[in-house]
């Protein structure tokens, strides 16, 4: 038997984009949303089929979560139009992943999802 360690943050993570994705199956495979995590940085995206190939899939990146260990901190990040990553406003840290990920549902200011 092996012991495997459960990561609270991956699980608050995975919560997040399970609320988020959409419920329909058929709507799935055309637009779904997914994430990757490296216990210090999280990468929220959408998958898309390519509008070249469509049995191509790309994944956009739309949201970026990054721990910052030396002040127990998380900061959100947005990707705007020009591919580069912009701290959040108004509020871009948080010690608590739970309340990033809530600011990212609520989308105050149509960064994430238009």
């Amino acid at each position: 038997m092996t012991n495997k360690i459960i990561d609270i943050n991956e699980s608050t993570i995975k919560n997040c984009i399970e609320s988020l994705r959409p419920e329909s199956i058929e709507i799935r495979k055309q637009i779904d949303i997914g994430y990757s995590y490296d216990s210090k940085n999280v990468i929220l995206f959408e998958i898309r089929p390519d509008w070249s190939n469509s049995k191509e899939k790309k994944q956009i990146e739309f949201a970026k979560i990054r721990y910052y260990k030396s002040r127990k901190e998380w900061n959100l990040y947005w990707m705007r139009a020009s591919g580069k990553w912009e701290i959040y406003e108004p509020f871009p840290e948080s010690t608590y992943l739970e309340k990033i990920v809530e600011i990212i549902k609520e989308d105050k200011h149509s960064c994430f999802f238009g």
